[in-house]
């Protein structure tokens, strides 16, 4: 069976390496040069490092399950988590129950109030009930109105701008209830996992299995139609040839699979319009270098509405310098509109305004010490989980006979992440092979 999987990010790799297996044909497309979608990475000091930052969480079973059946789970290092909290101009230690009974802006009864939801939400398992409702309304009226202002307001207006207040309650307790469950057992601290060398360890087994398998890879080329004929099997036009395929499957984002077949007069006007329906927000990080350290905490959540970016990871104290020639290495990251000034300003102009900022956060930090600096951007990050999102989610099979679609936007209640691309890559796969004629 001959199989087009278009898109090489993680769910589209897993995908092809699942069909692989069971001796189908399968070539993939990729619009870009690089492969691996949002956790591609690029050389840096002698190892890889992904363009926007990643880490493993414990509960990522279906990850750790195909690191292992690839050989590189001795790849895999585990280590503590730290997490801090900007806020009012100080910055707080945010990692444990001890830390937030500390918390100084919050009264006593404030933060047990807040410690009873984050718990409550840490073990509920049932989660139809948040689908539509608001995150903004439950968490204030569970929270208390100090606690949200504090702590979670910032978090949802600084990811969705103007759409926070239309959130479902369901995406904050994916959020949470994941977090909650990456603990070892009776340790108060999470621990999060990385891969020594990088995503690109994931990447480079997925594309050496592949090419094992018989499977090809055609990338820097963009797919402009998508086409089922009247024999069963799908003709796919890209900017250099015509191809046809038993099966294809789609792992790109919703609106622009939509472009890709709105001209099909038998697929409906209504499923077009279900594809746009699904909105995406953009990202912006930031990745640099410097000799010392800035802080004790990997990851700084920065409630202040006024920075321009909403997280500071210092990547280097969850995993030791020594892997990236003794430098300590940070991230800077945002969540942007599309049509941000962002998109559109030059990389000088982005630096000075984010170090600018940083500054407040450490007084004796300059800008003439960063060593090494890298802007990545990238306009479909995330997509909007709103309180309608269940009437948006599109079927696995698509108007089009032997047409498959799976991107994040299916990932459903959870977040979107690697763990869950490589589930939907699995599940895909065993859709597309129970359909076989």
């Amino acid at each position: 069976m001959r199989i087009a999987v278009i898109g090489c990010g993680i769910t589209g790799l897993t995908a092809a390496f699942e069909l692989a297996k069971q001796n189908c044909k399968v070539t993939i497309f990729e619009s870009e040069k690089n492969i691996g979608g949002l956790a591609q990475g690029f050389p840096f000091h002698g190892t890889n490092i992904e363009l926007f930052y990643h880490h493993i969480f414990k509960t990522d079973k279906n990850l750790i399950r195909l690191a292992q059946e690839l050989g590189i789970e001795n790849n895999l290092i585990w280590n503590n988590s730290s997490i801090g909290l900007y806020w009012g101009n100080e910055l707080y230690p945010f990692s444990t129950p001890f830390d937030l009974l500390r918390f100084s802006p919050l009264s006593l009864i404030d933060k047990l109030r807040l410690g009873l939801v984050i718990l409550y939400l840490q073990k509920k398992t049932e989660w139809e009930y948040f689908m539509s409702v608001p995150a903004d309304t439950w968490m204030r009226k569970y929270c208390g109105e100090k606690s949200f202002k504090v702590i979670f307001e910032p978090l949802l207006k600084a990811k969705f701008q103007e759409s926070y207040q239309n959130i479902s309650m369901v995406w904050l307790w994916a959020r949470i209830h994941t977090r909650a469950n990456s603990k070892e057992k009776g340790d108060a601290q999470e621990k999060l996992g990385y891969f020594k060398g990088g995503f690109d360890v994931l990447i480079k087994a997925l594309k050496e299995n592949l090419m094992l398998n018989g499977a090809s890879m055609r990338l820097e080329e963009k797919i402009l139609q998508i086409t089922s004929n009247k024999k069963g099997s799908v003709n796919i036009a890209s900017h250099l040839g015509n191809y046809t395929f038993d099966k294809v499957l789609i792992t790109i984002p919703s609106y622009l699979f939509g472009e890709l077949i709105k001209h099909n007069l038998s697929v409906p006007k209504e499923y077009i319009d279900t594809l746009n329906s699904i909105k995406y927000i953009g990202a912006l990080c930031i990745l640099f270098t410097l000799e010392r350290s800035l802080n004790p905490y990997y990851w700084v959540n920065i409630n202040d509405p006024n920075s321009p970016f909403v997280v500071f990871i210092e990547h280097t104290n969850l995993i030791s310098k020594k892997y990236y020639g003794g430098k300590h290495v940070y991230y800077l990251g945002t969540y942007i509109s599309n049509d941000h000034p962002f998109f559109s300003m030059n990389n000088n102009e982005i630096y000075t305004e984010f170090f600018n900022y940083l500054t407040k956060l450490f007084p004796s930090f300059s800008a003439k010490e960063v060593l090494e600096k890298h802007v990545f951007k990238c306009k479909n990050a995330q997509h909007i989980v709103d309180i309608d999102y269940t009437h948006k989610i599109p079927d696995y099979r698509t108007p089009l006979e032997n047409v498959y679609l799976s991107n994040f936007s299916q990932i459903f209640p959870e977040d979107r992440g690697v763990n869950f691309a490589v589930r939907e890559g699995e599940k895909i796969s065993c859709l597309i092979l129970n359909n076989q004629k």
